[in-house]
């Protein structure tokens, strides 16, 4: 209660006059602070992104929503907001610039991923089914389906003879994830499905891949992945990277899994959670980068 109080009274009542302190000490706006004082990337960028939302002009705070092509001009309000002569602190603008692309690509991203979450799995749908079979033909290389609508589906730890049915809280976003790990990890993924058919340890392949997704999707909305992102990409992040990030779930909760021990499947919940605890934790450093090294990725 306390720290929350103090929270609120600093934000509100007492943080403008330490900036107006600091600025007449330093004759730097809290902006040109923040750059001079924090690396490159999450450490930057977030305090950047929490003094623009604070702020009590409207030209600021409207920084943080605007989209790609307005960052370099809205870079230029703010530098004629807050009288800052480009001439003597030439590194500013680009460093503000890289701020702002960060900050609005994350939300782009997230609008990408929440749209792609939204189309549901259609098997009328050509590109959809393409997509299915390739999933199969790159984790069972060595064995054909007999059919469309076959209970082998199961030996990649679908949960019965048409996965369609699995896909549904993800979407298509469940299945591009499993692709995406199948094809440029693909050493790792058979791997992976290898050790989930472990006789005491096993687990669902595929049913446990779309419950990362949604993992990776929940950490992405609440603005978790940030510091991971920012650290990431000196701009703006893409699909591709939100990707990645989920194939660093894949392989890290395997691990995880096989460390732990359950004692059956049916503690599954419990065992994700504390996985979710513990990826939650690592991103809380702000100089750390969650990515998936590999010799088997491709360019």
């Amino acid at each position: 209660m306390f720290v929350y109080l103090w929270g609120y009274l600093y934000r509100h009542f007492f943080r403008f006059w330490v900036k107006w302190i600091l600025r007449q000490l330093t004759g730097k706006c809290e902006l040109q602070r923040i750059r001079d004082g924090s690396k490159e990337g999450s450490q930057r960028t977030l305090k950047i992104e929490y003094s623009l939302e604070c702020s009590k002009r409207k030209v600021l705070r409207n920084a943080v929503h605007v989209g790609e092509a307005e960052v370099e001009k809205c870079v230029i309000g703010i530098m004629k907001e807050k009288k800052i002569n480009i001439q003597k602190d030439i590194s500013f603008k680009k460093s503000l610039q890289v701020c702002l692309l960060q900050i609005s690509g994350y939300k782009k991203l997230y609008l990408e991923v929440e749209n792609l979450r939204k189309v549901p799995y259609d098997s009328d749908n050509e590109e959809h089914e393409k997509q299915l079979i390739q999933l199969w033909n790159l984790l069972m290389p060595h064995e054909n389906l007999k059919a469309r609508i076959t209970k082998q589906w199961c030996d990649i730890g679908f949960q019965g003879d048409d996965p369609k049915t699995d896909f549904r809280g993800m979407g298509m976003l469940g299945l591009v994830n499993l692709v995406y790990f199948s094809k440029y990890y693909t050493g790792e993924a058979r791997q992976i499905l290898s050790r989930s058919n472990h006789p005491k340890l096993g687990y669902s392949y595929a049913i446990v891949g779309i419950n990362l997704t949604e993992m990776a999707y929940s950490l992405l909305k609440s603005g978790a992945l940030k510091s991971h992102l920012y650290n990431l990409v000196p701009g703006l992040p893409q699909m591709e990277h939100f990707h990645q990030f989920y194939c660093y779930l894949v392989y890290e909760f395997d691990k995880f899994w096989f460390e732990e021990e359950p004692e059956s499947i049916m503690h599954f919940n419990c065992y994700r959670e504390k996985f979710h605890e513990k990826v939650k934790g690592l991103l809380l450093d702000y100089n750390l980068v969650l990515t998936l090294q590999s010799t088997t990725k491709k360019p």
